[in-house]
Order: C-alpha cells, then structure tokens, then sequence
C-alpha cells in the first residue's frame, strides 16, 4: 500500500485539482482513495494505475455535484484555486503533460461532471479512449462525443490546447509597466479586443461581481486598480511576479499577505482573458506556507 500511495499520490491529486479545482479538496480525496483502497482485493489491482484513476473519478463526481449547488449561490465568479508547486513538482507535471493550464481549469467550470472527466484524462492525463471508457463506465464512443462536447462548450480547438496561452516573466514585467507608468494605449495595445476580466472574491472582499469584457473596459478596470494602490502610499503594498500552477503569475501582497492572484492567457499573441483570485480562502493555503 505504501508503494502504491508513493507512485501514484501526485497523479491522482492533479486528477483530483484538475476535476474540482480545488487544492482542499483534492488533498482529502487521495486520502479517502487510499482508505478505500485498503478494503479491495489484491486481485482488482493488476493495472493499479487505471484502477485508481477511476476510484478518484467516481470520488470526484460525487464532490462535483455537491459543489455545482454550492457555487450556483457563490457571489460573482468562481475560479479555481491557485496551485502553489514546488520545482521538481511543477517540472515533472509539465515534462509528463499533466498540468492543464489556469485558463483551461477556468473553463472546466462550463462542462458537466462527465465532460469535464473525459477532458482531463484525455487532454491532461493522456489516457487513450479504451482506458477512458473503462474508467468512466462509458463507452468510447460516447467518450469521444463527450470531448468533443466538451471543446465546443470550452470554446477551444486542439491547436489551442497545445498551446497553452501562458505568458513569459517578461511579457507579464511589461504588461506591469505600462499599468504602472499609466500609459493607456500600450496597455490597449496588449489586451485583445474581446478581452475578458474575471474577479472572484466570493462575496468577502471587492471584487467585480460580473465579468468585464472589451479591451476599453478591461485596461480602464486595471489602471484604476493600479491607481489606487499608488494613491495608498502604503510601502507594505508590493507586487511581484511567481510561478502558480506551472505559468507566471501576477501577485499583489499587502503586509506581506498575498490579496490577490492574477492569471494572464494569451491568444494570437493579445491578451485575451485575466483571472484575479481575491477570496482570502483560496489564497490561506498560500499565505500559511510563505510563513
């Protein structure tokens, strides 16, 4: 049992993120698998690795739908919790394909518990439709209807899939300047026309209760916030650039407490969507480790 929690412990708790998109719960759900795991028979495990995978995909099926009542009464937009990694963690994520992107976890939101199962283990886990199909009690057929739904739904080709939309440190250093120096055009310059700003503060701190959208709208909500950070001539204000979830990251700190997450996704080299994380839950876990 050690050994198989070992091997597998990292693969199933980024299935887990992947399917809840929260960090919470996909640390209990390895721990309840792995109970559960001890009241099967030996015999069931001569391909654990399939084995598990569809324990933990009927775990989370069950904590999405009691999540789906929940966020439906959530005030403003709901966006994952960030994921902080460390290297050799995020490294070997990458280098195996199994780390969807910020953007990708954000649209996983649009999908049913099914769709949003056959997507991750397809597009982030790689398993071929065979193993799919087992896992998920479907056929390949309908799983490949399912992912097919899912792209639709989530708006994305294969081609853009593989490209992630993440930015560089660099991009991201310039994009901070031109909203630090006020410079309005450049930022419009940067941002794609149909840019789209999410902001989830869960109803505990400011926060924009719907999504803006439009370059216009979306350069003039982020030059105000930059504003009046500088009008607070507070030097325990600071903002930096990290790594969350394996891409660069905008991080706003205040008394060196993070308040916020921002997600940046590129397409056709313009930003096109931004995602602020604000609600102070999602961003404790992160806080407690920087302690």
């Amino acid at each position: 049992m050690t050994e198989l929690y070992e091997r597998y412990k990292n693969l199933l708790f980024q299935l887990a993120y992947q399917l809840t998109g929260s960090v919470c719960d996909a640390e209990d759900a390895v721990q309840d698998v792995f109970i559960k795991l001890q009241r099967v028979d030996p015999a069931r495990l001569q391909e654990p690795k399939a084995y598990l995978c569809k324990m933990m995909t009927n775990h989370c099926y069950d904590l999405l739908k009691s999540a789906r009542k929940r966020r439906e009464q959530y005030i403003g937009p709901w966006l994952p919790e960030p994921l902080q990694m460390n290297a050799e963690d995020v490294f070997e994520a990458i280098i195996r394909g199994e780390l969807l992107s910020y953007a990708m976890l954000a649209l996983l939101e649009r999908l049913s518990p099914a769709e949003r199962a056959v997507f991750v283990l397809r597009e982030a886990l790689s398993f071929d439709y065979a193993a799919i199909a087992e896992i998920t009690g479907k056929s390949e057929m309908n799983c490949r209807k399912l992912l097919s739904r899912a792209r639709g739904k989530m708006g994305v080709s294969e081609q853009e899939l593989a490209g992630a939309g993440a930015v560089s440190d660099e991009w991201a250093q310039q994009f901070l300047a031109a909203l630090s120096e006020g410079k309005v055009d450049t930022v419009l310059s940067m941002l794609a026309e149909d840019a789209m700003l999410l902001s989830d503060g869960g109803g505990k701190v400011s926060a924009a209760i719907r999504p803006i959208q439009t370059s216009e709208h979306v350069a003039r909500f982020l030059l105000g916030i930059i504003r009046k950070a500088g009008e607070g001539e507070d030097d325990r204000f600071s903002i930096e650039i990290k790594q969350l979830n394996g891409q660069t990251t905008i991080m706003f700190r205040q008394q060196a407490r993070i308040t916020s997450a921002v997600f940046l996704h590129m397409k056709n080299k313009l930003l096109q969507n931004i995602y602020i994380i604000r609600n102070p839950d999602k961003l404790e876990r992160m806080n407690q480790q920087a302690l």
